[in-house]
């Protein structure tokens, strides 16, 4: 039974109503006068409560009535068993076996079941769970697949490049680090401050997603909920940075697909069914209702294959493993990872497709509530434990990664490689370093959460900005004549003009607008040309670039420049290639890769075993 107003309505009359808001609507417009309603109109067993009914719709305010919740307690208990079951975990990490590079990359010897779980755990974050329901609630069903789909397979991308670095530094602890040999400082802290600030605003959207989940099944405050969150993730992770990390990911990872195996058939069911989809589709647009939306494609799909790819080369947390993982398994993780991903990401998506048949609106207008909100409003209590403990395992699996990343930044491009001499870096400050950044991250994340940005927008803009780095480091790791000031040059610039395309600074008409198509088709070729050259080589992604340049031209000028958000990832795509190409092409240097691996390594060499 739930309360609505004066009224106790019984769960299965909720659920009816929650599936039809136009008959809340109808009961709401008719409140005053409930003896207009007919009875014929109102399902069988709530006819006897219809006038009841519409007076306590009056007075819960439009059809808003309370959802399940887990109350304080079992909140309290869920997260105490949660956090301390993972605490525990990591205590079998013996401080005597720390040092500052095992703190970093395990060591670099991670096997490929605890490195393929990790991988697929720290790609499912609650960021994504709720950004792929946004995506399928804004978008309709083609959202979830735009997002999921292409996000697993940039996970897939990753691996052939991924492959090349470890290959060029095999102990190295970042990427920011290689370039330090590659290029030079100016281009290490070019990316080492881009990994940062989007380590730290994805840490944040996972922050936010906690904090969501907490505000809406418990009574607990959003604030509150975020300060759990935060102290529990920070807990274990500061005690042994990235084993700590991946040693509960495998963990976590289990809970998440179990629970996602249970959790969304039980929530379609009980909302209804295949049902739903015939007395629901008035609710959705002809382009939410077709597989192949072009709106879906255009405004969420095409920018998020910009931005994943670009996630491959500016997010520390997925190069970490890539430099934890035993060498020969690099192929096996990333393959096992972009399965998992794509399944779990898209399923719960259709949550939000779901929510949009059924016509729900986002408590409080803010989709980050979503999920939760479906959750509470069709779910049991043992379920809806299930389904926190799910969303909960997903943040937090994503949340320690970033903190470890952060770490791993400031530990080695920020002290190690710049303000130590050279060959003098005291490993045990490092590990000091390496916790306090955990700490103030933390509390930096906590303080930009408590604005509750949308998740979906935040992650396209970071991985919009991170495309600014993309073909330069890229091309930095297989061309030997890109030069730093190549580097430096073409990233600063794309993210001149990324900026002001993405937040409407520029208006987009006239030869603006004929500049601007003109550079995003240069984009697209970029970005179909690196995909095709990592798995077939120079010659393959260079055709592809120009067939799909080609392919697009005739299309995309005079209508790209509509999708602001799609022609600024684009154009830092395009001005940094341009720009790369053309300045490392004016010089004369020819690098040579041998170096990396001589000048980059571990910074204890007293290894203790993993």
């Amino acid at each position: 039974m739930v309360r609505g107003g004066d009224l106790l309505i019984p769960r299965e009359h909720r659920r009816y109503l929650l599936r039809c808001p136009s008959l809340v609507r109808s009961l709401s417009a008719d409140a005053e006068q409930p003896e207009k309603y007919a009875v014929h109109q109102v399902r069988p067993g709530l006819r006897s409560i219809a006038p009841a009914l519409v007076r306590a719709i009056a007075t819960t305010g439009k059809g808003a009535m309370q959802i399940q919740q887990l109350g304080t307690p079992l909140t309290l208990l869920l997260l105490t068993l949660f956090f301390g079951v993972t605490f525990l975990i990591t205590l079998s990490i013996g401080r005597k076996q720390e040092n500052a590079d095992h703190y970093m990359t395990a060591g670099n010897r991670v096997a490929f079941g605890i490195s393929a779980a990790s991988m697929t755990a720290t790609w499912i974050w609650a960021s994504s769970l709720y950004a792929s329901a946004t995506a399928g609630y804004t978008y309709g069903i083609s959202g979830p697949i735009h997002y999921g789909l292409w996000g697993a397979l940039m996970i897939l991308f990753i691996y052939p490049f991924g492959r090349r670095i470890r290959s060029l530094a095999p102990r190295a602890h970042t990427l920011a680090e290689i370039l330090h040999v590659r290029h030079g400082r100016s281009s290490q802290l070019i990316l080492a401050g881009s990994n940062i600030l989007g380590s730290l605003l994805s840490l944040t959207s996972n922050f936010i997603a906690g904090g969501a989940l907490i505000a809406m099944l418990s009574p607990l405050s959003f604030s509150t909920g975020l300060l759990l969150i935060a102290m529990g993730v920070l807990l274990y992770t500061l005690w042994s940075g990235i084993r700590a990390s991946i040693l509960t990911d495998f963990v976590q990872v289990c809970a998440m697909l179990g629970a996602v195996v249970i959790i969304v058939p039980a929530v379609f069911f009980a909302a209804g069914g295949p049902a739903i989809f015939e007395t629901g589709a008035v609710n959705l647009t002809p382009q939410q209702q077709s597989f192949f939306s072009s709106d879906a494609f255009l405004n969420q799909g095409a920018p998020y294959i910009a931005a994943v790819l670009a996630y491959a080369i500016g997010n520390q947390t997925i190069a970490q493993r890539l430099f934890a993982v035993r060498e020969d398994k690099i192929k096996q993780t990333f393959v096992t990872a972009t399965i998992g991903y794509g399944a779990t990401v898209i399923g719960v998506g259709m949550l939000g497709v779901l929510a949009l048949y059924l016509g729900l609106e986002p408590m409080g207008g803010d989709v980050n509530n979503l999920i939760p909100q479906l959750a509470a409003s069709y779910l049991g209590v043992g379920f809806l434990c299930l389904f926190f403990i799910m969303v909960v395992g997903s943040m937090a699996s994503t949340a320690d990664s970033d903190l470890s990343a952060l770490s791993s930044i400031v530990m080695t491009d920020i002290y190690g490689r710049n303000i130590a001499q050279p060959g003098s870096a005291n490993p045990k400050l490092m590990l000091l370093i390496g916790r306090i950044t955990m700490i103030v991250a933390t509390g930096a994340a906590t303080y930009i959460a408590s604005n509750r940005l949308n998740i979906l927008e935040l992650l396209v803009l970071v991985g919009a900005i991170w495309g600014a780095l993309v073909f330069p480091v890229i091309a930095s790791f297989y061309w030997g004549r890109v030069t730093n000031k190549a580097f430096t040059i073409a990233v600063l610039a794309a993210l001149a003009v990324f900026f002001p395309v993405r937040f409407g600074w520029v208006t987009l008409s006239g030869p603006v607008a004929t500049v601007s198509d003109f550079f995003a088709v240069i984009g697209v070729g970029v970005i179909a040309g690196l995909m095709s050259f990592g798995f077939f080589g120079l010659r393959a992604g260079i055709a592809t670039a120009f067939v799909a340049a080609l392919a697009v031209l005739p299309l995309g000028m005079g209508f790209l420049h509509q999708y602001p958000v799609l022609t600024a990832s684009l154009l830092a795509y395009a001005v940094s290639t341009v720009l790369c190409v053309a300045i490392s092409l004016a010089g004369r240097e020819r690098f040579d890769f041998a170096r990396i691996a001589a000048e980059t390594g571990r910074f204890d060499e007293s290894q203790a075993a993993t």
